[in-house]
């Protein structure tokens, strides 16, 4: 792992993750009666399981509401998740105020253009191979994963390798 990365590694202690695009691969189902379906990894799951294990605070900030997001939420046990959220960047001003963290503690995954003003804020700002141009510009990690499979457990093992918390 290069130096810098590595550095900014170190410091994290809250991931934040997008939703569709990032823990889904951004397909939307949805149903005759318009209900909405969502595909998750579960090595994603599970990545976000042994983060929050290994006492990294996990987040997920989304600009859509779902109930299928609220269901793997609450599978996971995370109790930080942030659904119909249009300004990402206010709603993680409010997490750090709670939590009483910085911007440069924060890993955040993302997409899509709605995710870039956060991403130019955070200590470590990470998108995936199929993410918009502008996201990769400001990245300091591209994962080699893409979203809805395994990019988001892709990040926890860069994570807790990189501050020596993997447990494995």
């Amino acid at each position: 792992m290069e130096k810098d990365l590595l550095e900014r590694v170190k410091k994290i202690k809250l991931l934040a993750c997008d939703v569709d695009g990032v823990l889904t691969d951004g397909l939307l189902y949805v149903g005759g009666k318009g209900e909405e379906m969502k595909a998750f990894h579960a090595h994603d799951g599970l990545g976000m399981k042994l983060a929050q294990k290994q006492g990294l605070l996990v987040t997920i900030i989304t600009g859509k509401s779902s109930q299928s997001v609220i269901s793997r939420a609450e599978e996971l046990g995370l109790d930080d998740v942030h659904l119909g959220t249009r300004d990402k960047l206010g709603r993680m001003k409010e997490i750090l105020q709670k939590e009483n963290l910085s911007f440069e503690q924060v890993a955040f995954i993302g997409d899509d253009l709605n995710d870039l003003y956060l991403m130019e804020k955070v200590g470590l700002a990470v998108t995936v191979p199929n993410g918009a141009p502008e996201l990769k510009a400001v990245a300091h990690y591209i994962t080699g994963r893409s979203g809805g499979r395994g990019a988001v457990r892709e990040v926890v093992e860069l994570l807790l390798k990189g501050q020596g918390r993997w447990p494995y």
